[in-house]
């Protein structure tokens, strides 16, 4: 996967985010940071063929089942923005405070081009989770009954 379009909008001159030198294979972890930029949101990054495919959810991601929340897809980022947290710089993309609200590590149990079904094994967020696409570069994150209920 390429990065061009993540490493095209930030001066990694000025911004402390991570170039993303060399994709990783692998590994299935997930990261939700919490943003603080012009509007507080929440970035979901799921690890996946070799870079993070990225979500910025506005209202977070559910705790309770049954809860559909907006999940906007943006531009994938590199695995090592995996530990990312901290201040990016005024006059730069994203501008704002970055931290990491909750990790861990999922498991893909479907992946179709408009449905995604994971299991994630966080701190804060466990158990089944949909990404449901529904046009463009919107999706819906769903928190869904566990399949043994």
């Amino acid at each position: 996967m390429t990065l061009d379009k993540y490493r095209s909008k930030r001066d990694f001159k000025k911004t402390p985010e991570p170039e993303g030198e060399q994709p990783v294979v692998g590994k299935s972890r997930f990261v939700v940071q919490k943003h603080q930029a012009r509007s507080l949101h929440y970035d979901f990054r799921l690890e996946m063929e070799g870079v993070l495919k990225s979500w910025a959810v506005p209202r977070g991601l559910p705790l309770e089942q049954g809860i559909r929340r907006l999940a906007v897809q943006v531009e994938d980022h590199p695995v090592d923005y995996i530990d990312f947290a901290g201040e990016i710089p005024s006059g730069e993309y994203g501008a704002g405070t970055v931290e990491i609200w909750d990790k861990g590590e999922f498991t893909l149990e479907r992946k179709d081009p408009d449905l995604w079904e994971i299991t994630l094994f966080g701190e804060k967020l466990s158990g089944s989770y949909a990404l449901i696409h529904t046009d463009g570069n919107n999706w819906l994150v769903i928190k869904r009954k566990a399949k043994s209920e």
